[in-house]
């Protein structure tokens, strides 16, 4: 999985900016920007798309005991609201995949590889979005009342990313 990660991952620019997060097209359920990378969809209403929903689900059961609740950092881990302003969807990919340490005189920030995690790797693009959604301030901190409902072809990723069948 890692290298199926780093691979996806290796077709976008590490220092580029994540640029705007408009929807330009939808692919069952899926907003992607003008760029190709996965975004969020947020209806007039406040309906967000079944990513989004997905992202705030699953960021709450694997990341927010270090990064904060919504995205808003600890004192062990930075908000990943605002690291979201600035990296790129291939930057994600990687950091998440294989983990990061970041050390200075000051203090040691280490970010574990969660690679071969299902409950990560095969949400990727769920908890990115979400936290793009949350950089761009397109969602509050609480849970989305409101979703799209998930798509078949979304459930069919998921239980193939899952070993289900």
């Amino acid at each position: 999985m890692v290298a199926a990660i780093i691979l996806v991952a290796s077709g976008h620019a590490f220092a580029d900016e994540p640029g705007d997060p408009t929807a330009a097209k939808s692919e069952n359920g899926k907003y992607l920007d003008k760029e190709g990378n996965p975004t969020f969809h947020v209806a007039a209403d406040g309906t967000v798309d079944w990513y989004t929903y997905s992202g705030y689900r699953r960021y709450h059961s694997e990341c927010h005991v270090c990064h904060g609740p919504d995205g808003m950092g600890s004192s062990y881990a930075p908000a990943l609201k605002d690291s979201l302003k600035h990296m790129s969807y291939g930057e994600f990919l990687a950091i998440v995949a294989t983990g990061r340490e970041n050390v200075s005189t000051a203090q040691e920030n280490v970010m574990p590889s969660f690679g071969n995690n299902k409950n990560v790797v095969c949400y990727l693009d769920d908890i990115y979005v979400y936290l793009r959604a949350r950089a761009n301030d397109a969602v509050g901190r609480a849970r989305p009342a409101k979703h799209d409902d998930k798509s078949p072809e979304i459930q069919k990723a998921e239980d193939s990313c899952m070993g289900n069948k």
